[in-house]
């Protein structure tokens, strides 16, 4: 049966305005379709707190309908806190050593390697222990602030000193390659040796000595979902856009190198 022009006109006239209405907000009609909401809890080491904190803010306007929520801290601490039950969508390591360890309890699998840092002597900004050379930390009388040993960032300044065939005493051990930094920028210490990129974000704060590149070591940062993480989703997002070429950007922008 034929409908009456004017109903026609009517149903059509609001089927119109309710297309309207569904393409009014095309972030939050994204958001829906992508099946992608709720917090995303990323474990990341410190070293990347400047880093992750930019992508995180960046995933979350690409999708509206998630709030990334950080633990930044010694890798070392992380994979512990994994291991014992913390609540964790993604782990991202400074370390392998740390992520293997994860990896063979069963909270993770498949990590893919992200990028790499190497390290750096940081002083305070007037350089009161004269420090110019690597050697020089072996000086006798100096104050030296290093991560702790089972720290990524201890266990390969280590391997720095390794290679340069020097001792260095510490004068304190930091937590993570963070508390290393704050030391050296309060001028608590002559110097520390801390990740490139740590120096980068550090600005005035601290002066970079650099190593030369026969003596220095890096580290890989692996990045993977935890198994039984409450929003795996949204954790797989997260891994895919650190992995992606946006996430390449804003790691190298922060002093990062290509895995």
């Amino acid at each position: 049966m034929r409908r009456p022009a004017l109903l026609v006109a009517t149903v059509a006239t609001v089927a119109s305005l309710l297309l309207a209405g569904c393409g009014s907000d095309d972030g939050n009609a994204s958001a829906a379709t992508d099946g992608i909401s709720g917090s995303v809890t990323v474990f990341a080491a410190a070293s990347l707190t400047e880093s992750f904190t930019t992508l995180g803010e960046q995933f979350e306007d690409a999708h509206p309908a998630v709030t990334v929520k950080f633990n930044f801290s010694a890798s070392s601490a992380l994979a512990e806190s994994i291991g014992q039950g913390a609540p964790a969508d993604v782990f991202a390591s400074a370390s392998t050593k740390n992520m293997d360890a994860v990896v063979e309890d069963g909270d993770a699998a498949d990590p893919k390697t992200f990028a790499r840092n190497t390290m750096e002597i940081a002083v305070p900004p007037d350089n009161p222990g004269q420090v110019t050379t690597l050697a020089d930390l072996a000086k006798p009388g100096l104050k030296i602030a290093l991560c702790q040993e089972q720290v990524p960032c201890g266990a390969t300044a280590r391997t720095v000193f390794d290679k340069a065939k020097i001792t260095v005493k510490a004068a304190t051990l930091g937590t993570d390659v963070k508390s290393v930094l704050t030391t050296v920028s309060l001028g608590e210490v002559d110097a520390g040796v801390v990740y490139k990129t740590d120096v980068r974000a550090a600005g005035a704060k601290v002066k970079g000595i650099e190593i030369p590149a026969a003596q220095n070591a890096s580290t890989a940062y692996p990045i993977a979902t935890i198994s039984d993480g409450p929003n795996a989703e949204g954790a797989k997002a997260f891994v895919e856009y650190v992995l992606s070429a946006d996430g390449a950007r804003v790691l190298t922008d922060a002093g990062f190198s290509a895995p």
